[in-house]
């Protein structure tokens, strides 16, 4: 199984680094020096322009040619099926990345869109029973204490404060929960739920 680690958005600078849109809670393991990522075109079309956007990339499933051997700057770059991690570091709250063999804006922009994925055989389990990987959480539904069904978990968004359950409730819409004891006391993996407690007006934001 495939686990989207981050998502590539747009180029920071003009020596080919990128802001990553972190989707894993331990992004400074998984975007260490010299870790090899696959990619995964984004579903985004190349003409928008949002957070996760105007990906230059290869139909799904295709295996584009290699960045050129040269790595000259400005020569044009089509995304690899894997990514060395040159560099990283946070600034200002984001996470940015420096690939290897991206030497200029032109081949940060060419990444734009493009999904960083590991493979969850790669992923050792947590060892604290109270923690919990984004793919073990992905699908579960979500319930109130009660035993009322609120709809399922969409992904998991890391934000600065805290980590949010993104619920997909059964009318189509998504509800952000703050992934905290005091809305939600328990997960159960057998049970494929989580027990949610939501303070009122939560759902409605």
């Amino acid at each position: 199984m495939q686990l989207v680690v981050g998502r590539i958005g747009k180029p920071h600078g003009i020596r080919g680094e990128v802001t990553v849109e972190v989707r894993t809670d331990e992004p400074e393991a998984r975007f260490a020096p010299g870790t090899v990522l696959r990619t995964e075109p984004g579903a985004t079309p190349p003409t928008a322009s949002p957070r996760t956007s105007g990906v230059l990339r290869t139909e799904p499933g295709a295996v584009p040619p290699p960045a050129p051997a040269d790595g000259q700057p400005g020569v044009p770059f089509r995304v690899p099926a894997e990514l060395t991690i040159e560099e990283s570091r946070f600034h200002q709250g984001r996470m940015l990345i420096a690939f290897v063999g991206v030497l200029d804006r032109d081949g940060a922009e060419a990444l734009r869109g493009t999904l960083l994925v590991v493979d969850s055989a790669d992923v050792a389990p947590p060892e604290d029973p109270e923690e919990f990987h984004d793919h073990q959480l992905v699908g579960l539904a979500v319930v109130t204490p009660t035993g009322e069904r609120l709809g399922e978990v969409a992904r998991i968004d890391h934000a600065p404060a805290s980590d949010l359950l993104v619920l997909r409730r059964p009318e189509g819409r998504t509800a952000l929960i703050p992934f905290v004891r005091a809305i939600v006391p328990e997960v159960d993996l057998a049970g494929g739920r989580v027990i949610v407690d939501p303070p009122a007006g939560l759902l409605d934001l």
